[in-house]
């Protein structure tokens, strides 16, 4: 259902423009007894849950706020956190029964307004909340977010209060796993501080999660302290965290080696050889719910005929995959065989094999492929990143090298470096890229559909290439209107089989999650998600 761009570029460190929090609001730096220090970058936008689509800045909302489900930290299903009951008799009208007892840290009682007041304001096209998209399929969207022309209403007409702790959700088509999404942030409740003294939150975001922001420092550190009157049954198991501002992962690693950092939640590839070693038992590697592929330009119309899919297909073809997570990767990457994860196991949509022989090494086949498609546009292809994290120009020049050997031209891919992460999106956004670019994803909750709809949909958000297909879209509406989860997921999977007979994009890899830690932690783990569950670490 959402295609609001939760583009979670993976191991990205970003270098935001907007302003998150007033600069250095705090003089406290977190240091102290049960207080852990971990790596981190700047969130690009302002820690609104409707607004923040990135991993970075959903790190700190996973701490701060809870909503009405909550995604296991060990298996990722969707369970109810603030949810007493979701109920429906017909997959399209839902009652919500919100559990009593529930504040924000400033002593508010979560009610059921505030979840409809938050997800009316997440919502309206006024706000420009980036994750917008994931009301949509609540009743009056296109009055309160039209396509084309001004705002036409305030709020959505399929959301009612209908008591203190109860509300009501319309939905404008029958969408059997809409519960389900509801653990992603930007369904989080509000307080009524965001709306009264909208400034003032964005400067200290008030929460109901385990943790508090105490202070943040724009380019440095942010200091989450627990909360201890938190009402919820994952209390934090620390006193508090401490994110500092890392532009480079090499130097993290580094860090925690040195006994200056107590956790790095991403490990550089050229570390790796390393790891195991260097760290004596403090080394993470599980599986994630993210995927990398090359994503096109299909704006460009060189990339966008006939002739291009099959060049598309060629370039597959010609990613030597194996070799390059086996000799670059060692473990921590596994060659993708379709366009979702494997930690959504066959029950949950994942087709290992999907992609057949096009995503196969086949060098011969690449350069046919290649050949009858017109050649390569422009006569080259130039891959774009962000050069400002130490892993992606490797793998870059890997795939490059790779497809160079493949095609018999060395000339014939190229990598093409973009300083800042805040660069490359800019670029993304402005339909700038001039070739195949670097496209991360790591699911918001654990559903096929989350894999398909957001990427490939038509203008959906994160379909940062423009990628247009009638059928697509027409099985993805029908996955959703099902009632039954098996019968959606079928059809999802119809809509997965369209991606790869067009080759929407390359995939490349099913990536871990990584993590390192010092001897100061204990009971370390990620989350489906590669994200550090903070509230279960011990320190000391």
């Amino acid at each position: 259902m959402r295609a609001g761009t939760r583009v979670r570029w993976a191991g990205a460190a970003l270098a935001g423009a907007a302003l998150l929090l007033a600069a250095g609001c705090g003089s406290t730096t977190g240091a102290g007894a049960g207080v852990l220090s971990s790596s981190w970058g700047d969130p690009q936008n302002p820690l609104e849950p409707a607004n923040t689509n990135e991993v970075q800045g959903g790190k700190v909302l996973d701490m701060v706020f809870r909503g009405l489900k909550r995604y296991n930290p060990r298996t990722g299903k969707a369970e109810n956190m603030l949810a007493e009951r979701i109920e429906t008799t017909d997959s399209q009208n839902y009652t919500v029964t919100i559990r009593p007892g529930w504040t924000f840290s400033d002593g508010e009682p979560v009610t059921a307004r505030s979840f409809v007041d938050a997800w009316n304001y997440g919502a309206s096209l006024r706000n420009n909340q980036k994750n917008a998209y994931f009301f949509g399929y609540i009743d009056g969207y296109d009055q309160v977010h039209p396509d084309s022309g001004g705002q036409r209403a305030d709020t959505l007409s399929g959301l009612k209060v209908t008591g203190p702790r109860t509300f009501t959700v319309r939905l404008n088509q029958k969408f059997s796993t809409f519960p389900d999404t509801l653990g992603y942030a930007a369904f989080a409740p509000l307080p009524r501080t965001f709306f009264t003294d909208h400034k003032g939150w964005l400067a200290k975001p008030v929460g109901n999660g385990p943790y508090t922001i105490e202070s943040y420092t724009k380019g440095a550190q942010m200091y989450l302290k627990k909360w201890a009157a938190y009402p919820g049954p994952d209390k934090a198991l620390n006193e508090g965290v401490t994110l500092l501002v890392y532009t480079d992962n090499n130097t993290a690693y580094t860090d925690v080696l040195a006994g200056n950092l107590d956790l790095v939640d991403d490990i550089p590839a050229s570390q790796l050889k390393n790891v195991t070693k260097d760290l004596d038992g403090r080394y993470i590697n599980t599986p994630a719910g993210i995927i990398q592929t090359l994503a096109f330009p299909f704006y460009d119309k060189a990339w966008n005929t006939e002739g291009a899919r099959k060049v598309r297909t060629g370039l597959s073809m010609a990613i030597d995959r194996a070799q390059i997570t086996k000799t670059l990767f060692r473990g921590t990457r596994t060659p993708a065989t379709d366009w979702t994860s494997p930690v959504l196991g066959t029950e949950g949509g994942f087709q290992a094999g999907l992609c057949g022989r096009a995503c196969a090494y086949d060098p011969a086949t690449a350069r046919r492929l290649v050949k009858e498609g017109g050649g390569l546009p422009g006569g080259q292809v130039r891959i774009t990143y962000n050069a400002d994290t130490g892993s992606h120009k490797e793998w870059v020049d890997a795939v490059c090298n790779s497809i160079n050997n493949a095609l018999g031209n060395d000339r014939a891919c190229v990598g093409n470096p973009v300083g800042t992460f805040a660069d490359f999106r800019n670029q993304i956004s402005q339909h700038r890229m001039p070739g195949p670019f670097r496209a991360g994803w790591q699911m918001d909750y654990p559903l096929i559909q989350n894999f398909l709809q957001p990427l490939y949909y038509t203008d959906a958000s994160s379909n940062d290439g423009k990628w247009s297909n009638k059928q697509f879209d027409r099985l993805v509406d029908r996955a959703n209107a099902e009632s039954g989860k098996g019968a959606a997921i079928k059809l999802f999977q119809q809509a997965e089989g369209v991606v790869r007979d067009n080759m929407a994009a390359i995939p490349l890899w099913y990536q871990n999650g990584s993590a390192g830690y010092s001897e100061r932690l204990h009971d370390v783990a990620l989350n489906p998600f590669s994200v550090p569950v903070y509230n279960e670490i011990k320190v000391g």
